[in-house]
Formats: C-alpha cells, structure tokens, sequence
C-alpha cells in the first residue's frame, strides 16, 4: 500500500509543492512545527534514511540547499534547521524548520494549518527559489 507521501507526489492528495526533481518532491507541513516548515521526500518508498538508495539519498541534500535559503528569506529567521525524524509515515522525509532558537524544534503535536497562509508560504517561498 502506497504511503501518504506517495500519494502526494502522485497529487492523489493535494500538497502546497515547493520544488520536485527527478528524484525529490518538497512540500509545506500541514502540521507545522513552524510556519514554513517543508517537507523534502525522496520519490522511492524507503522508510529509514539509511536505506534510501543513490540517487535519491543525495538529491534529497541538494534539494534541501536550494529550499533553505528561500525559507530564510522568506521568514528572515536565524537558522533553518534539519531533521531526519519521524514515525507517522514509513517514508524517508527531511525536515527544514525555519527557527530562531532550539526550542523552535520540539515535535509537540500541532495543530493543522491554516490552508490560506499555506497557500501564501508557498507563493513566497517559490519566489526566493534561486
């Protein structure tokens, strides 16, 4: 059974996309640890990072650099963080969360967001893309 990532790269499920490649496909989390926290997924169905095959292991780091600078733009923060961390979907996902101190970072459960200001992260961001 397919995960709810390859679903959305499938756009079975709508996502606020951010970047796709060949092998990567980057989205806003609808369950935030910040605003503008992005999602990047490699489009094979691995569920640790460690088993994620070439080239999808590395696109995922290339992805990530070009997103954290528009993130940082975007919200002016000090740093985006990154995170290899889940349990909820058996699908490799790399966390970048715009924060401005470490506890920016605490994986609390959060609510969903707000499908409107998620519509106007992703037009930002997509704009900083370099």
């Amino acid at each position: 059974m397919s995960t709810i990532f390859t679903k959305i790269i499938a756009w079975e499920i709508p996502s606020f996309k951010l970047y796709e490649d060949e092998y990567t496909y980057a989205f806003l989390d609808i369950f935030p640890q910040q605003p503008w926290h992005t999602l990047i997924v490699p489009k094979c169905e691995v569920d640790h990072f460690a088993d994620v095959p070439e080239p999808f292991y590395s696109a995922i780091f290339q992805t990530a650099k070009k997103l954290a600078p528009a993130i940082k733009e975007a919200t002016n923060c000090t740093r985006v963080c990154t995170l290899f961390i889940w349990y909820e979907v058996p699908h490799c996902h790399y966390h970048l969360i715009p924060t401005n101190r470490i506890s920016d970072v605490n994986f609390v459960s959060r609510p969903q967001a707000d499908m409107e200001d998620l519509r106007l992260m992703q037009q930002q961001i997509i704009k900083n893309l370099i």
